[in-house]
């Protein structure tokens, strides 16, 4: 009999072509052929330039996995920027083990990704076709390989490196490797990203072509390994490379929709997403960040913490108080019930009176704040064109009570937000659709827009903090206001003292800040406070909604979080892999 270890890769080999999901390149973006793979032999597979393209495609949809990259925006509700319940909950707990089962799915789906990419490499590069795309084949291969690594050492550390020579078929007994340490892992990435390089890749693909790895991607995730090794000048060397053809986006908030930012020359490298009958393959942004009232009805699995809205500023650059709007709110629930709370009648169908008077102050003050906010949070008072009854329904976002005590309101007349724990908090507008989008969203696990993994604000951002740290301050605040002056707030050091960043600490708390409120719900906030060191030291704390009800509480251990736990069914079968501190 095999043992449990040799099941489960025969399981994983067996499986390895008819998962792979394999992507044509059509019009411009990728859709699924669902034929599996497993029909076809592998020797009889990589033959022709199309079935090595077919065989790559699968690489690129290993991405769209949940626990890969597919619900990576939920992972923010490690930070102080988002808050969550179910599935991810146990991050911001601190109840997660070595058992908790999206950790687990990470590391596992990290490895058929890998896995896939050594496939192609190993049979592309052995395949009878053109040189040309031979070598762009591999370099694409070799970046997602790359990718995939750095993903995972991010949150796991170091880790059992398996490169192309390693055959599924031959070997899915032998692999039985220890776990390297976080230098040579990190090597392994930059060696991959190096060969990537040399492969051709071009600057940009055609429209058939879209989505593709380009060469200013590979530059990009090379200077940003740099910089989470705090390389510093390889960091700025990289980067500014991988900026060439590249601008920002007009529109902040049309990049998180269909208005044309998801497809623009901002996005260095993002995932593909497609909806529309018949063609659901996306990304189940709706279904865990849409509320109630969203496309297909959806959960709220993740909400904007009262933390990210105080940290956007006024529009001149001024920091936001809620005091010098309603003195004493920061301190008293009272203040906060007289801003926020409206009645409804006694069948909680409508609402019958708002605090007028503090209403038109707060939507006042929406205007005069950083666009960014209103691009991210549905916020109190505001609308938001839901889905209702089959059909595009406005909806004002109310706080409200009746006789009977804090009620949800019919999605015909309004709504509040009332998940399993009874949070009064924010919603999320980014990533969510609006009615249905014209059609567009027809599955609410299948969001239609392109989700980056890097973009170039961030791009900017990192060569921000790496020129910080090479005492270069001048190109770091450069760079900031570049992503300013897009969201339209007022430049760093243009006048106000409250605009002042001369030092190299004050530079930091902007970039701190500036991340905070242009990655929000992209999932990078986590990993930023973890590599800087700061979660522990952050996220040990009471978390309360703007109505200032309690939440819960944080719990972050400063000797054990940094990391999560390497798979308990991992050690088991391999006992060459070693525990994380603290689990």
């Amino acid at each position: 009999l095999l043992s449990r270890r040799q099941r489960q890769m025969c399981i994983r080999d067996r499986h390895i072509l008819s998962l792979m999901a394999a992507v044509s390149l059509l019009t411009g973006c990728y859709d699924l052929d669902r034929t599996p793979y497993d029909q076809v032999s592998s020797e009889a597979m990589w033959q022709t330039a199309d079935q090595c393209k077919q065989g790559l495609m699968g690489v690129y949809a290993s991405l769209k996995e949940d626990d890969l990259f597919g619900k990576m925006f939920l992972i923010d509700v490690n930070s102080d920027v988002a808050a969550g319940y179910d599935q991810y909950e146990v991050l911001q707990l601190g109840t997660a083990t070595s058992k908790t089962g999206f950790m687990n799915s990470k590391w596992q789906d990290g490895y058929n990704s890998i896995q896939r990419a050594n496939l192609v490499i190993r049979n592309v590069a052995e395949a009878p076709i053109e040189e040309g795309t031979k070598n762009q084949i591999l370099g694409e291969a070799h970046f997602l390989r790359a990718l995939v690594y750095f993903h995972l050492m991010d949150y796991f550390g170091g880790l059992p490196l398996y490169d192309e020579s390693v055959d599924l078929e031959k070997d899915f007994n032998n692999l039985m490797n220890p776990r390297s340490s976080v230098e040579d892992t990190r090597a392994f990435i930059v060696k991959d990203l190096e060969k990537a390089l040399e492969c051709g890749l071009p600057e940009a693909w055609d429209s058939e072509n879209y989505g593709r790895v380009t060469l200013t991607a590979v530059q990009a995730l090379l200077g940003k390994v740099y910089l989470y090794a705090k390389e510093y000048d390889k960091a700025v060397e990289w980067l500014e490379k991988s900026t060439n053809g590249h601008e920002l986006y007009s529109d902040y908030a049309g990049l998180f929709n269909l208005d044309g930012g998801h497809t623009s020359s901002e996005m260095i490298f993002s995932i593909v997403n497609l909806g529309g009958t018949g063609n659901n393959y996306g990304m189940p942004l709706c279904f865990y960040a849409g509320t109630r009232a969203s496309y297909g009805s959806c959960w709220n699995n993740t909400v904007p913490s009262s933390t990210l809205i105080e940290m956007y500023e006024y529009k001149d650059g001024r920091p936001f108080d809620w005091d010098e709007l309603f003195p004493g709110f920061t301190t008293s629930n009272d203040v906060k019930e007289s801003v926020f709370r409206c009645t409804a009648n006694s069948s909680a169908t409508e609402i019958i009176s708002m605090p007028e008077e503090n209403r038109a102050k707060i939507l006042q003050m929406y205007e005069d704040r950083d666009p960014r906010m209103k691009a991210t949070v549905i916020l109190p008072y505001t609308t938001y064109q839901g889905w209702y009854s089959n059909k595009k329904t406005e909806m004002l976002f109310v706080v409200a009570k009746n006789e009977k005590g804090t009620i949800t309101l019919s999605s015909a007349n309004g709504f509040v937000y009332n998940n399993r724990g009874g949070w009064e908090t924010y919603f999320w507008r980014k990533y969510v659709p609006e009615g249905d989008w014209d059609g567009a969203i027809t599955d609410r696990s299948h969001t239609p827009v392109n989700f980056p993994i890097i973009r170039l604000a961030d791009v900017y951002l990192m060569l921000a903090e790496a020129y910080n740290e090479q005492g270069n301050l001048t190109k770091a605040v450069e760079y900031i206001n570049k992503v300013r002056e897009r969201a339209g707030i007022a430049l760093l050091n243009s006048g106000p003292d409250y605009l002042k960043a001369v030092t190299k600490d004050e530079i930091f708390q902007r970039i701190f800040r500036e991340r905070a409120v242009e990655f929000a719900n992209e999932g990078l906030r986590d990993s930023d406070l973890r590599r800087w060191k700061l979660s522990h030291t952050m996220l040990n704390r009471e978390e309360y909604g703007f109505t200032g009800k309690r939440m819960f509480t944080r719990v972050f251990r400063e000797n054990r979080d940094y990391l999560w736990p390497i798979p308990q069914d991992e050690i088991d079968m391999n006992s060459a892999i070693k525990q994380n501190p603290g689990w």
